[in-house]
């Protein structure tokens, strides 16, 4: 299954200028922990999590110490959804889906989730008028007071795992929005009632697609078409290409190299549980990437050089950078640009170091080096991605485009109102259908791409999803 198709603007203008489609993905984070071991001699099936969000104003990160999650049958048998203890964020996901482990577990089907979470902490953003944002942080308050929070859920369709099946798991929605606390005021208060929801997926669904996967590439096989990947928390994984995986910037298997991080969007393989590629693209071809939303732009028109980056995404981390905090990106003007699932030419003419916005979700690579300071990173690559913008419809003509005032966290980043784009294979989902749901005042998250139009300067989003937020 692939999930992305091409999408094509509308506006005689802007086909005119693209003379062709753009196809549109993201990414949110990578994978975490370790394969477990079921005991020698039980029938197994591989079972794993895919992970999503969606975002709350302000916040940008939640960051907090998965301790377990467990999934129970009927009788009382228990197996564990993933290895060891990570710490995830979870506001990294923001409406698009990742995977975030798979294991092999005892056949069986189970019906029961737990989730147990410990220590967390929130992130948000503050702003000042005239000056760049700052990242202020607080820790997370469970009810009562309580070191750890349990939250559990029968769920409506059980996670069937066979032994020679296809790969079966766990869809996880955490609900920020409905999971923080704020005052009277509506300031953040740091008070926390964690809020999932979960349901089994096969690995065809809908809900099992892997929107984004950031890895560093260890090894390629090139007979066998393929190559492992392993993510920031050691977890290895097999992926598979072929005639009808789509790379960006016309490379390919023999490009990757040990040094290569990548991003990915796919399938988990009905027969092996490795991941069948639809799209990839290098991040990096120097062993060092970073991701995240650019929060601010020097100067603020015309080519810029340089940008502050809110870091969501790093691999390895062991340089300058450091996870929820903000770098100073500079540019030498030499820097190739890219935008993720967007085939075509004249992509530069979209995105390059003069149409660079706040809020936009980037990707940056190079040397590791060069990411010493976090106030001076150099970079060779710059990729344009998918983010979920939360906010509020303003009008909608039903011809395909609707105003929206985005309200969530980048909407600090871009207050000013934007001008949605969707097509025909455009996915509406949480209960929408098409253009003819959209009201004024309806609360809606759009998945996509944010561009500043290089006819304009206005701020357009491109839409692959759109949420009904209610």
């Amino acid at each position: 299954m692939n999930s992305r198709t091409s999408i094509k603007f509308l506006p005689a203008a802007f086909a005119a200028l693209l003379a062709g489609a753009l196809v549109i993905a993201g990414c949110g984070n990578a994978g975490m922990g370790t394969t477990t071991t079921p005991p020698t001699g039980a029938e197994t099936g591989s079972s794993f999590v895919v992970g999503t969000d969606a975002p709350m104003k302000s916040v940008v990160s939640f960051s907090v110490q998965i301790q377990s999650v467990t999934a129970s049958d009927g009788s009382g048998n228990s197996v564990s959804l993933i290895s060891g203890t990570p710490t995830v964020d979870f506001a990294r996901f923001n409406g698009l889906q990742t995977l975030l482990d798979m294991n092999d577990v005892a056949a069986g089907t189970y019906s029961n989730i737990s989730i147990t979470l410990g220590a967390a902490t929130i992130g948000y953003l503050q702003t000042q008028a005239g000056s760049a944002p700052t990242i202020q942080t607080m820790a997370a308050i469970y009810p009562n007071s309580a070191s750890t929070f349990t939250y559990t859920a029968t769920l409506k369709n059980p996670i069937v795992v066979a032994q020679s099946g296809a790969p079966a798991g766990l869809h996880l929605d955490f609900e920020l929005r409905k999971s923080i606390g704020v005052d009277s005021s509506g300031n953040i208060n740091g008070d926390v009632t964690p809020t999932f929801n979960v349901n089994g997926v096969g690995n065809g669904d809908p809900g099992a697609y892997i929107d984004c996967f950031d890895a560093a590439v260890v090894s390629v096989n090139a007979n066998a078409q393929s190559f492992v990947i392993q993510g920031p928390h050691g977890r290895n994984f097999t992926v598979n290409v072929s005639g009808n995986t789509e790379w960006e910037g016309n490379e390919g298997l023999g490009n990757l190299s040990a040094s290569s991080i990548i991003t990915l969007s796919g399938t988990l393989d009905r027969a092996d549980a490795t991941i069948d590629a639809d799209d990839v693209a290098i991040l990096s071809q120097n062993a060092f990437y970073a991701g995240g939303q650019i929060t601010y732009v020097n100067p603020s028109s015309g080519a810029a050089s340089s940008f502050d980056l809110y870091v969501r995404g790093l691999l390895p981390t062991t340089t300058g950078l450091t996870l929820g905090q903000i770098a100073t990106v500079d540019l030498s003007g030499n820097e190739k640009y890219f935008i993720y699932w967007f085939h075509n030419p004249l992509t530069e003419f979209v995105f390059n170091d003069s149409l660079l916005l706040p809020g936009q979700h980037v990707s940056i690579g190079g040397p590791a080096t060069g990411a010493a300071n976090p106030q001076d990173v150099t970079v060779k690559r710059v990729v344009l991605r998918d983010w979920g913008f939360n906010g509020t419809v303003v009008s909608s003509n039903g011809s395909g485009t609707f105003q929206m005032q985005i309200n969530g966290f980048a909407g600090l980043l871009a207050p000013q109102t934007v001008t949605v784009f969707t097509t025909g294979k455009t996915q509406f989902r949480d209960g929408w259908t098409g253009m003819g749901d959209l009201t004024a005042g309806a609360n809606v998250r759009v998945v996509g791409l944010l561009i500043k139009s290089p006819l304009d300067g206005s701020t357009v989003l491109l839409a692959h999803y759109v949420d009904d937020m209610d």
